[in-house]
């Protein structure tokens, strides 16, 4: 059926949907045919009026007007494009009508959500009927959880160019540097206000093979999250908790099942934060994992989230344009298997939860539109890994990111 948008962005009023408009702007005005999308006409206006600075003819972009809760609406955009790409969080509260109008339509998706519970949940309500419409539906396409997801197929890749296996994969991610948007923090607070009365949700968020295509079978080696500080001789580094090892390392555990076990059924994964060697190296860690544990107890409960409201950015909130452009993240991925050992690198150059990742959702989503018959015959709830592979690591790599990997030498097993 012919579509009238190669994309539409829905949700191109918030603070992270204006980064993608602009991205997308900069970096594919003239290739795809695509439309902004939300709730609220008049301020979408002033969306298009900021887009038509960058490039003129953007003063005629299209505008689509839907509330996330209207299914109606929702179902005419998903008819109308072939990809949607979404920002309108949090996910949990807002998101599964449009996910569920793509896999009903054929039409495939991509966000940037975090959130294990929605993930979840798309997986037993999307992931058939989107195999039967021919639709990619693939959640987790920013900062979380693509440097993971992407690095450990780069490795993959790198081994199988070898003659190897990859058996586990370490991820550290430091030095860092960025910032929170209201959006984010939302999400968050969503999650330790569902799991707070919700002992089964509370369940689902701890266990580490969370998202596989069915929980009960195929589980691997791999326990709980780093959750203390650690020194790590594999980077010779103090090491601490990731706070996106929650739902990147999960994803990767997806991505294998659904390559078909590529990176084998023993397979293992885990990440971590990475602060320096030495007793500055240890104090850093120390200092940030006391901090993350202080907050988490505290966001754990009802008069603690209500504490941390006034001091938290609000919806529509983040950094600054200076702020983003100062941001940058490296990471590092250790594979090993076979004898062998090679690192991987994954890094950029702006604000990782920002400038980053409007990068990384703007190219999964013209991933999705133009390269979709080179990409892999899979259909469902996928993962970038499982659903655009090497396509969209190309396409990052092109925007400036880094995907590198070299052979170190022989694994410690």
């Amino acid at each position: 059926m012919a579509r009238s948008y190669d994309v539409v962005l829905f949700g191109a009023t918030g603070f992270t949907g204006k980064l993608v408009a602009e991205y997308l702007a900069r970096e594919h005005a003239s290739g795809i045919r695509w439309a902004i999308a939300g709730r609220n006409r008049a301020k979408l206006e002033e969306v298009r009026k900021a887009l038509a600075q960058i490039s003129s003819p953007l003063a005629a972009l299209e505008i689509l007007v839907a509330d996330s809760a209207d299914e109606g609406a929702l179902a005419e955009i998903a008819k109308s494009t072939r990809v949607v790409c979404t920002t309108v969080g949090p996910y949990m509260k807002y998101g599964m009508p449009l996910a569920h109008a793509c896999a009903e339509h054929g039409t495939s998706y991509c966000d940037l959500t975090g959130e294990v519970p929605f993930v979840r949940r798309s997986i037993d309500q999307n992931h058939a009927r989107a195999q039967e419409t021919g639709a990619r539906i693939v959640h987790c396409s920013g900062f979380d959880s693509i440097p993971s997801d992407l690095g450990v197929l780069f490795l993959h890749e790198a081994f199988q160019a070898r003659g190897k296996v990859l058996a586990r994969a370490s991820f550290f991610c430091g030095p860092m540097k960025g910032g929170f948007s209201g959006g984010t923090v939302s999400s968050m607070m969503e999650i330790f206000d569902a799991a707070s009365h919700d002992r089964e949700l509370r369940r689902l968020v701890g266990d580490p093979y969370a998202l596989l295509p069915d929980r009960t079978k195929d589980r691997g080696p791999d326990g709980p999250d780093q959750r203390d500080v650690r020194y790590e001789p594999l980077v010779d580094q103090w090491t601490g908790p990731f706070v996106m090892a929650a739902i990147n390392t999960r994803v990767v555990r997806r991505s294998n099942a659904l390559q078909d076990f590529a990176y084998g059924k023993d397979f293992s994964y885990r990440e971590a934060m990475s602060f320096g060697r030495g007793p500055k190296g240890f104090a850093r860690a120390a200092g940030v994992t006391a901090a993350l544990g202080g907050f988490v107890g505290i966001a754990s409960l009802a008069p603690g989230r209500k504490l941390l409201a006034p001091l938290l950015p609000a919806p529509g909130q983040g950094p600054s344009q200076a702020a983003r452009d100062a941001g940058f993240f490296k990471v590092r991925i250790v594979g090993e298997g076979d004898g062998l050992r090679v690192d991987a690198r994954v890094e950029g150059t702006s604000d990782p939860g920002y400038g980053e990742t409007a990068k990384m959702l703007g190219e999964a989503a013209v991933c999705l539109a133009e390269d979709e018959s080179a990409l892999p015959r899979r259909y469902g709830v996928l993962t970038p890994a499982s659903g655009m592979g090497m396509h969209l690591i190309q396409r990052l790599r092109a925007a400036g990111m880094t995907f590198e990997a070299r052979e170190v030498g022989h694994d410690a097993a």
